[in-house]
């Protein structure tokens, strides 16, 4: 019988030819069939200038092999922390499956095309969200906010929303990912994979 790709994370035996975005894909179709709500979403850390870390929930919204984007505001925190220092940890925790995968890497701005068109593949109101907010920024009322998505919206009408300059995605490019599985009296299973060139190395760590 075949084992799953979990199985053979897990199993004490050869890991070298395992690939963990191949695991991540496995975890993921799970996750999207258990987790109640958002199953794309995840932690995102980041540092600002004077080394002090940030953490922030965003979506998931395209993975592969080049790695792992979200989306945002290049003006927000993030975006200039991540502009001025591009090296970024994620994490994944799904409870209804009591497993989680953290990832660590460079990161690196996609490219124009590639936001475009994520942009126009968002609900209407979403776009115009992103482009009345300045997010992350000093807000003096909710309602100077809602006036300046109905100020949008008028001049929009039945248009197209051009995406904003300031709004693009950012790729983590994986050096390294750890999986976690709960497992009885705290015994976790922990797998890391660091990248040695252009492949993988493997090792099994305490809970």
């Amino acid at each position: 019988m075949l084992q799953t790709l979990t199985e053979r994370l897990f199993d004490d035996g050869d890991r070298t030819d395992l690939d963990p975005f191949a695991v991540f894909e496995e975890w993921f179709a799970l996750a999207r069939e258990s987790e109640p709500n958002d199953p794309n979403a995840m932690a995102v850390a980041s540092v600002d200038a004077d080394g002090m870390p940030d953490v922030r929930m965003v979506l998931l919204n395209a993975r592969g092999p080049e790695g792992f984007v979200f989306f945002t505001n290049f003006e927000s925190d993030k975006g200039r922390q991540l502009l001025a220092q591009p090296r970024a940890a994620m994490l994944m925790h799904w409870k209804s499956l009591r497993r989680q995968v953290r990832v660590r890497g460079p990161v690196e701005p996609v490219p124009a095309g590639e936001a475009d068109a994520y942009f126009a593949s968002r609900p209407k109101g979403s776009q115009i969200a992103s482009s009345a907010s300045d997010q992350s920024r000093p807000l003096d009322s909710r309602q100077t906010l809602m006036d300046r998505v109905q100020a949008l919206e008028t001049e929009v009408g039945e248009g197209p929303v051009t995406r904003p300059a300031h709004w693009s995605g950012f790729r983590i490019v994986p050096i390294a990912f750890e999986f976690w599985k709960d497992g009885q009296f705290r015994l976790h299973d922990r797998v890391r994979f660091t990248r040695a060139g252009t492949g993988w190395t493997s090792e099994r760590l305490y809970p």
